[in-house]
């Protein structure tokens, strides 16, 4: 619904210029905050532009992602969201709200997104029908500037600022190769032997976790057969037979045709961590998304761990 401007005293941030910067806040971008609010985006840099004169200083920085608030910004930022509130509570008489509405970004790899966030939301939508999410599937390290993004899912403890990281549960890893894979070339039962076999794993120069090294440290005789920067690409070509993958177990064992080699010298275990900006969390959605992905990860701990097939 598109905001119109009331009229405010001289040096008082006006609240329409409070809900445009929390808009833009919230996605990193003016375009799409202009979308959201139904205005164009020239209405909404010449509002920011209003709202820093009257504040006297910058509240949003531009940043590689796009634009992330400053410190006024983010004081500017929490008394916007009591605007928003307290708009809110106008309409309360009339009809009961969801707040657990709107469109929530998340980054996360590939795994995680289709095996903990999908199944997540999908049982948060039931109740919250109003609740939108968009996934971004990326493996990489956490951001420092996470424009436009509510929460991040990332493997490795982060090494962030402003920011808050939950660490929501292990996953393990393993090497796997299919029957016919294993028919055609042999089994190996020791290190030795595996470095004969060619590696199905991550592209090595695009790989941006320290942690998912681990077939280049543990068996760095091992060349490469096929590399991708999609997970579902390894599982599948595992089970095609273009080598010995290097996989997370709670996606390789719910393949009957696949079969775990070595699993007491190949098991490696990494964390997976929720990242989130600061204000981040007082927002209903995304809190309600945070909480429904700690719950699903605890719930399936025995399949990640690859103590038992996911279900």
């Amino acid at each position: 619904m598109a905001l119109s401007s009331p009229s405010t005293g001289p040096g008082s941030p006006n609240p329409y210029h409070l809900l445009i910067l929390l808009a833009v806040a919230r996605t990193g971008r003016f375009s799409t905050a202009a979308e959201s609010l139904g205005v164009n985006h020239t209405t909404v840099s010449r509002q920011i532009a209003a709202l820093e004169k009257v504040l006297g200083g910058r509240t949003l920085a531009r940043t590689v992602g796009g634009w992330e608030l400053t410190d006024l910004g983010r004081r500017a930022a929490r008394a916007a969201e009591d605007v928003e509130t307290a708009v809110a509570r106008i309409n309360e008489g009339q009809k009961k709200e969801d707040k657990i509405s709107g469109v929530v970004r998340i980054s996360a790899t590939d795994g995680f997104s289709a095996f903990i966030i999908a199944p997540a939301i999908a049982q948060l939508r039931r109740t919250h029908p109003n609740l939108s999410v968009e996934i971004v599937n990326v493996t990489r390290r956490a951001l420092q500037h996470r424009s436009g993004l509510d929460l991040e899912v990332v493997v490795g403890e982060p090494q962030v600022h402003r920011a808050e990281a939950i660490r929501l549960g292990y996953y393990a890893l393993g090497m796997y190769a299919s029957h016919s894979y294993l028919h055609d070339f042999g089994t190996p039962t020791s290190n030795a032997e595996l470095s004969k076999h060619r590696l199905v794993y991550f592209v090595d120069s695009m790989l941006q976790v320290d942690a998912l090294d681990a077939p280049r440290r543990l068996v760095p005789e091992m060349l490469d057969s096929l590399s991708s920067t999609n997970v579902f690409v390894h599982v599948e070509a595992t089970r095609a037979g273009a080598g010995i993958g290097f996989l997370p177990c709670f996606m390789a064992d719910r393949h009957p045709d696949l079969v775990r080699l070595l699993p007491e010298d190949f098991h490696e275990r990494l964390p997976y961590w929720m990242v989130l900006r600061p204000d981040s969390l007082r927002q209903a959605a995304v809190a309600a998304v945070a909480e429904a992905l700690r719950r699903r990860t605890a719930a399936v701990e025995d399949a990640l761990l690859g103590r038992e097939p996911l279900n």
